[in-house]
């Protein structure tokens, strides 16, 4: 498979700068592997799919404002410092990328507030807009992460030109993220409402959560043309045993196991064994799935609509089938589906 076969002319008004109105209101295109069949609705329809006993799975990440600013010592410059991880609590060292980043060395201090009571010092070059910054900060690690906190916004991606608004910080976040420590949104769970989740446990609909914090890696374009070669960022994964009871229940029962996004798919796949059997785990992939691939676990996943050559589009592919999918795509282009973090949503059966 070359990165080329994953190319479609995407017009520039079909990313999404707002999220819907209301979550649940959303487009949904259903794409029917079995018929080779697509439907259009409405988000909240995705009710009318799935019986008692059926299982989605999601991912409980929660985004935290990790894009600063900044301004450099001596010049004053404005810096973006984009918070990627926490290296060591300890000392308060984490990987961020920097823009502009030319003149940007080790050595140099970056000074985010007027009294300067956060302060931070670049102490390695990790790529061409990586860097490794320490923290000076006087005052106890939780009234750290509070202060960063207060200085962060939300992360939109870059694709958005607008300034961040109120109510991004609310709605760039699943109504059921937990654990913090994801840099871009899960997405497809962005279109859960509350009144949704609600219907779906009415019907008997039961839930499984995973953890999967979601990095840029995810969104970095591919530079290679033969896809075996591209590698994939790590991403941490936590999941739990009660977590992998339920999801290998739902599988021996031959129940539907829905993964909502891509990085749920990303964490079951990761986790599951020949068998179709998912392990509890507690560690880091990189994980690329592309066609093709074949899917241990659900046999039904909820997704956006992804911007051409992207990994994520890929995974899809592999799941949807690669044809089917292009097909689906060309429609949804036609139809101005809004595409990416805030656009439409797919049903893939």
């Amino acid at each position: 498979m070359k990165t080329s076969d994953f190319n479609f002319d995407l017009p520039e008004e079909l990313l999404a700068e707002h999220p819907s109105e209301h979550r649940d209101e959303a487009r949904l295109m259903v794409l029917d592997r079995k018929t080779q069949t697509i439907e259009h609705k409405t988000f909240k329809d995705v009710v009318d799919y799935f019986d008692e006993k059926d299982l989605f799975i999601f991912n409980n990440t929660k985004v935290f404002p990790a894009r600063l600013y900044g301004n450099k010592e001596k010049t004053g410059a404005k810096i973006e410092v984009f918070l990627l991880r926490e290296l060591d609590k300890e000392t308060r060292v984490w990987d961020v990328l920097v823009d502009p980043a030319r003149k940007i060395r080790i050595g140099n201090k970056l000074f985010f507030t007027e009294d300067e009571s956060l302060v931070a010092e670049v102490i390695d070059n990790t790529t061409s807009r990586g860097r490794t910054l320490r923290f000076l900060f006087d005052g106890s690690y939780e009234e750290f992460r509070t202060k960063l906190k207060e200085l962060g916004e939300t992360p939109l991606p870059k694709y958005i030109k607008r300034d961040v608004e109120p109510e991004d910080a609310e709605r760039y976040q699943t109504i059921y993220a937990k654990v913090e420590g994801a840099v871009a949104a899960p997405t497809a769970g962005l279109h859960f409402s509350r009144h949704l989740m609600k219907r779906l446990e009415i019907k008997g609909i039961d839930f499984a959560e995973v953890t999967l914090h979601v990095g840029l890696g995810t969104f970095n374009p591919i530079e290679v043309e033969d896809l075996s070669k591209h590698k994939m960022e790590s991403e941490e994964i936590i999941i739990d045993e009660k977590n992998a009871e339920i999801i290998n229940k739902a599988v021996q029962e031959n129940r539907k196991v829905c993964a909502v996004g891509t990085t749920t798919m990303r964490a079951i796949e990761t986790s599951v064994s020949s068998n179709r059997k998912i392990s509890a785990f507690n560690g880091w992939t990189n994980k690329f799935i592309y066609p093709p691939h074949d899917f241990g676990v659900a046999n039904t996943m909820i997704t956006n609509f992804h911007t051409p050559k992207s990994t994520l589009m890929m995974m899809i592919a592999a799941f949807a089938g690669k044809d089917f999918l292009m097909q689906a795509y060309e429609e949804a282009v036609r139809e101005k589906y809004k595409f990416y973090s805030y656009g439409d949503a797919m049903l893939i059966l």
